[in-house]
């Protein structure tokens, strides 16, 4: 066990020197967020109907969107290991297979945490003003966080399938999109039928009333066991699948 600590700790360290450097990454993590944010509330929120201010009610689904991005760009760091040269070098050592994974997932974390606090700040300098209070705050932040990591690992495994970086970007893609297909703009019973069984019965509809409802106030019922089942189950299937995936591809 102190050795397998000891090896993911060494691939920590590394791969968040790694994301220091790839600032453009970073970059796109808070840019794009900001700016999907300004066109919804500016450009189309007067004409969209919640039954609350509009910006209240978009921000939770802009976090998942920026959660999102973060953890897709994990794929392409992992598929850059991947096919460098880097995984061969690392293969005569006597280093766990999982840590190489882990410091990938760590360092995503730690971007989408730093991104994540300044999406929320520029929401709240637009007018954003949650009611949550700071036990709600940190429900909040747990379950983001249990999401954000099952996100991260199955983009790792995405990554470690990849035969290039490009096509890793191109497998992780439907976490970009899948939140259009949610609660996140806005509400599912102004959906056509068939598109609002699709964003009633995915996990990102869930994690996202429940995120707004502690945030905000708004009733969250049911989402919030449903958004926590979700989210577990993700993140152990995700773990699973991205060990059996570089272990299968670094032994061929």
């Amino acid at each position: 066990m102190s050795h397998a600590i000891a090896d993911s700790m060494t691939m920590i360290g590394r791969s968040i020197r790694l994301g220091r450097r790839n600032v453009d990454t970073l970059i796109m993590s808070i840019v794009l967020p900001l700016l999907m944010m300004a066109l919804f509330v500016y450009v189309f929120g007067g004409a969209i109907n919640t039954g609350t201010g509009y910006i209240n009610y978009v921000v939770p689904g802009i976090i998942l969107l920026c959660t999102g991005y973060g953890a897709a760009s994990t794929a392409m760091s992992v598929a850059d290991d991947m096919n460098s040269g880097m995984i061969d070098r690392l293969r005569s050592m006597p280093i766990r297979s999982f840590a190489v994974l882990t410091g990938h997932v760590t360092a995503s974390v730690a971007r989408n945490a730093l991104s994540t606090t300044i999406v929320v700040g520029a929401a709240v300098a637009m007018g954003f003003r949650p009611s949550a209070s700071p036990l709600e705050w940190l429900a909040a932040a747990g379950l983001l966080l249990l999401y954000v990591l099952a996100l991260s690992w199955l983009a790792a495994g995405l990554g470690a399938v990849a035969k290039s970086v490009e096509s890793a970007s191109a497998l992780s893609f439907f976490m970009l999109f899948l939140p259009y297909l949610s609660s996140a703009f806005v509400p599912t019973h102004t959906m056509p039928p068939f598109l609002r069984g699709i964003s009633e019965h995915q996990p990102i509809t869930p994690v996202i009333e429940t995120v707004r409802g502690l945030l905000t106030g708004t009733p969250v019922g049911d989402q919030g066991w449903i958004a926590l089942a979700w989210s577990v189950g993700l993140l152990i299937a995700s773990f699973v699948l991205a060990v059996a995936l570089y272990r299968r591809r670094v032994n061929d």
